[in-house]
């Protein structure tokens, strides 16, 4: 039993660096909101998002297989993006 604990714990410490992770992606997603905002960009860019996938799955050595991967990764870019125009129209909404 005590082995399940060790692993659970390594689970534990891992889901913790990946929020981490995710907030510091958020927090650069926001970052680049503001600038294309400055330059009237939208903030969907679909060549910049298949550009983020084929990035991560060329770096992806397994477990986790190219498809699940891709799954992931299409819910984090969807949240960034969202992320990115609320606060475009919370900035707009403020002035």
């Amino acid at each position: 039993m005590e082995k399940i604990e060790h692993w659970r714990n390594k689970i534990d410490e891992t889901d913790k660096r990946l929020v981490e992770l995710l907030n510091e992606r958020a927090t650069y997603a926001d970052e680049i909101g503001k600038i294309k905002e400055r330059l009237g960009m939208e903030a969907y860019s679909p060549k910049r998002e298949k550009e983020v996938l084929e990035n991560i799955l060329k770096h992806n050595n397994g477990p986790l297989n190219d498809l699940a991967l891709r799954r992931l990764f299409e819910r984090i870019i969807d949240e960034s993006r969202k992320l990115e125009r609320e606060a475009m129209h919370e900035r707009k909404q403020s002035k």
